[in-house]
């Protein structure tokens, strides 16, 4: 699994995918910063395919969305308390082995980024995932719109995190939810190779 991996999940995985999603990689990186990379790099995937391997699969495999310094950087920040609400020891609550913590507002930049671009193409797919399923919730095409309705209903806090793992920590399957509205994909990005990277696992 190579550094920047992302994998949208929705459920627990049953078999390997039958096809990979590819990211060209550092897409939209050059002459603009970060965030406004990510932006550009998230708009141009192939989300026909992506809506195909979820609905196949309940998740798809994007390789290479981040570059190899931006995922240094992301896993960087765990040691920066002050960019935390919260911390949580997975063993403490029978959640796996390994520890986690929730980003707190204002967002890094990246996270930001990551958050907001691909909140609207995989709203469009969860739709058509409640329209199939005839569940009457619908998720307005705008990020900010979204957030507005969680806060009118109490639901402010962010919840992005960045995970952790040591040698042979491990995350059991399991749902964190917060409050009556709840997206029903989940991004995952994995920062760092096991058994290549000397910094300790780190995912998002």
């Amino acid at each position: 699994m190579a550094n920047g991996e992302l994998n949208f999940q929705q459920g627990a995985p049953e078999r390997a995918p039958r096809e990979v999603v590819h990211a060209p990689r550092d897409a939209g990186r050059q002459g603009v910063g970060a965030a406004a990379g990510i932006a550009v790099h998230v708009a141009g995937l192939d989300w026909q395919a992506v809506a195909d391997e979820l609905t196949a699969h309940g998740y798809a495999i994007v390789p290479g969305l981040l570059t190899a310094p931006e995922c240094a950087a992301v896993a960087a920040q765990y040691a920066q308390p002050q960019l935390f609400r919260s911390r949580v020891v997975m063993a403490q609550h029978g959640f796996g082995a390994g520890e986690y913590q929730y980003f707190r507002y204002p967002l890094p930049s990246v996270i930001a980024a990551l958050r907001q671009s691909l909140y609207a193409p995989l709203a469009a797919i969860a739709n058509r995932w409640h329209e199939v399923l005839d569940i009457a919730v619908r998720f307005p095409p705008d990020h900010a719109d979204f957030l507005a309705r969680c806060h009118a209903a109490g639901q402010a806090r962010p919840t992005p995190l960045l995970l952790q793992y040591g040698p042979g920590d491990y995350n059991c399957l399991h749902q964190d939810l917060y409050g009556e509205h709840v997206f029903p994909l989940q991004a995952a990005i994995l920062l760092s190779e096991p058994g290549a990277d000397s910094r300790a696992g780190s995912s998002c």
